[in-house]
């Protein structure tokens, strides 16, 4: 169990059973009673954000939260099936759980996977991925005044917004936290 003096910005803590991850953190005293202890925490199952005052004789509870580095081996449809690098041993992940990820995974990609209770509840990938551009427009010649950009749809599906210059079968880096273009990748 965690006291409320031990509250700060990215610890974890659990609630009716419920992981939750502090966003913001503030402690104030007011003129009289006790001292609080203000955060802003995110629900780690579901994403919501909420705020939550705690006082300082309040008990929170740790959860019980590992995390695993894995390699993603395939999608069956339904879920996307992850390798145990140690053990060898497979985890199939919900779709709802990887989201959004999904336009970024790439055969035998190393990521993190949190579990909370034995169970998956979010995977964290690379900073950057290199994807492959499959459809884009060519861009018209000269046009370089401002930061002008046309979409591109990549291997995946997925479409960013990438520089006039970028060009069918051109290889990108990707951020993956933000979903945009970060720079082309040299061709060897």
């Amino acid at each position: 169990m965690y006291s409320a003096s031990d509250l700060r910005k990215g610890l974890k803590i659990e609630m009716d059973g419920v992981p939750y991850d502090i966003v913001e953190y503030e402690f104030y005293r007011p003129g009289k009673g006790q001292a609080m202890y203000k955060c802003r925490i995110r629900n780690l199952l579901n994403g919501n954000v909420t705020d939550k005052t705690f006082r300082e004789v309040d008990s929170i509870g740790q959860p019980d939260l590992e995390e695993r580095e894995m390699q993603f081996s395939y999608n069956d449809g339904e879920h996307f099936v992850f390798i145990e690098n140690r053990t060898y041993e497979q985890i199939m992940v919900g779709a709802e759980v990887v989201g959004e990820q999904k336009h970024f995974l790439a055969e035998d990609m190393t990521v993190k996977v949190l579990f909370h209770n034995g169970r998956p509840i979010t995977i964290a990938l690379p900073s950057y991925v290199e994807k492959r551009i499959v459809v884009t427009e060519p861009g018209a010649r000269g046009d370089t005044a401002t930061n002008v950009t046309k979409m591109a749809k990549l291997d995946t599906g997925f479409e960013v917004g990438v520089p006039l210059f970028i060009n069918e079968g051109d290889t990108i880096r990707i951020d993956t936290r933000t979903g945009k273009y970060s720079e082309r990748v040299a061709k060897k």
